[in-house]
């Protein structure tokens, strides 16, 4: 039986008003103006409407091939919890953070431990820092380490705590690890400003520390858990919720300050939440369950159990979310609607998050040294590298919504694709041209693998809600 979220029909217009689109005026006028900041690196690109297409993004002069069209800001991003036992990374901007030695120790410490990717809480603050250890309950799994030669027990913790120095590790300098000011053990920064941005953002409610400002750090444990189990996107989900809530309350304050006789007493003070919601409003949207892609193991005719079965599982996350965060002059944003959409916008649109390894480079850097500077330095290199094995290099990995990038339209041949170059190293996106485009042209980026065959194309094209007209699949179809 469809479980029913009383808020829903308790707040049913104000919930349609929250996502009613906002007129195509508003949307170009809020996206260009993000174009337009200092921290967004964007060369001729404009947002534009265009019909039944809908908001699309458009060269306003002549662009070259290659050339950086933009690096865009997420507005949300998380790194997968699996790849956090690889890789020590800002919780914010997602640039690795320590040192190869660090970045190294505590991959080999963890695995000698025979620690799971899951769960693993440990200091990582630099000796100047004043935190205190703290170690999380960590499943064990020794399944993933197959076909590595161990080294021989206590050399990884030398290495964690800089006792131990590898060769030309001073040519991949890394920011020190800053720990969450929360105190939850879990996040960790490049600076301090990455710690006070996501502070203000969304961790302050999110934090499971001692300085959290959440309802119930108990039910956000339980929060945490169920969507590292079931699925991470819970976790974005809850990022666009509390910064919300965060920005619901910075605008309340501002507006009392400048009008005394302003009251937010009893239900919310709606056009404070729509002011706060902006940000998500300009998303593409459809409810989770509605537009989640079915599993090739499910078959047609139990699509229907198999979309309840979503429902009831984002419901299970909302509930143990509300636990956690909840306020009631943000009541609306707890509803199941709401919520559903917010996960529908980041499984229509979401980009995925890879920053590359220093470690990889470090590695690569000593292979290319001359004889016998790089015999000398593999003496010692080379048992760390054998006991990583193939998988030394693996990447920062998560996923992330990034409000220009969302609005790219596709194409099966596209002129623009998203590449990291060498110097990016953090988590924006960084889209660059595939070939000249044409002032008023349409930028397009593809979804999908371009070079898989038609019928292929549209039907995982078809988990978007589209089917595609582009000039490749009018010339291929059948």
């Amino acid at each position: 039986m469809e479980s029913e979220c009383p808020i829903d029909a308790e707040l049913r217009n104000e919930i349609s008003e929250l996502l009613k689109p906002p007129c195509p005026a508003k949307v170009e006028e809020y996206l260009n103006q993000l174009i337009k900041t200092s921290t967004r690196q964007c060369h001729g690109i404009t947002v534009k409407h265009n019909g039944d297409l809908g908001k699309g993004v458009y060269a306003d002069s002549d662009l070259k091939g290659d050339e950086l069209l933009l690096k865009d800001q997420m507005l949300v991003g998380i790194q997968h919890s699996s790849n956090k036992i690889e890789c020590l990374a800002c919780s914010f901007c997602f640039r690795f953070v320590g040192s190869v030695e660090l970045q190294i120790g505590r991959r080999l410490y963890l695995q000698e431990m025979g620690v799971s990717a899951n769960c693993c809480q440990t200091d990582y603050s630099s000796d100047e820092q004043e935190e205190e250890e703290e170690m999380g309950q960590c499943g064990s799994s020794s399944s993933g380490y197959k076909g590595k030669v161990p080294l021989p027990k206590g050399i990884a913790e030398p290495l964690m705590n800089g006792e131990l120095k590898l060769p030309y590790s001073d040519k991949f300098s890394m920011p020190p690890a800053v720990p969450c000011p929360g105190g939850c053990g879990e996040a960790y920064y490049c600076s301090k400003l990455c710690a006070e941005s996501d502070w203000n953002s969304s961790h302050s409610l999110l934090c499971t520390g001692e300085r959290s400002e959440s309802v119930s750090r108990e039910a956000l444990v339980k929060f945490i858990q169920h969507a590292n189990e079931t699925n991470d996107i819970f976790l974005l989900a809850a990022k666009i919720v509390a910064s919300t809530v965060l920005n619901y309350r910075k605008l309340k304050v501002t507006r009392s300050e400048g009008d005394n006789k302003l009251s937010v007493s009893g239900s919310p003070y709606l056009s404070l939440l729509l002011e706060a919601w902006k940000p998500i409003s300009v998303g593409h949207k459809r409810r989770w369950w509605d537009c989640v892609a079915l599993p090739i193991d499910v078959q047609s005719s139990d699509e229907a159990a198999f979309r309840m079965q979503i429902r009831e599982l984002a419901f299970t996350s909302l509930q143990l979310l509300k636990a956690a965060i909840f306020d009631e002059e943000c009541k609306s944003i707890f509803s199941l609607e709401i919520y559903g959409h917010i996960i529908g916008m980041f499984e229509l649109n979401n980009l995925d998050l890879v920053v590359a390894s220093p470690v990889e480079d470090y590695f690569l850097y000593i292979d290319d040294l001359p004889d016998p500077i790089k015999q000398e330095a593999e003496e010692i290199t080379r048992p760390f590298l054998d006991a990583l094995g193939d998988d030394y290099s693996v990447c920062c990995q998560g996923t992330a919504f990034y409000p220009l990038q969302s609005c790219m339209n596709h194409s099966c041949s596209p002129n623009a694709k998203a590449f990291k170059r060498e110097e990016d190293r953090d988590g924006q996106a960084t889209i660059i041209a595939l070939k000249p485009i044409s002032k008023g042209e349409e930028v397009t980026i593809s979804y999908v693998d371009e070079d898989i065959p038609f019928e292929e194309r549209q039907a995982l094209l078809a988990d978007y809600g589209f089917r595609c007209r582009c000039p490749r699949c009018l010339e291929e179809e059948p």
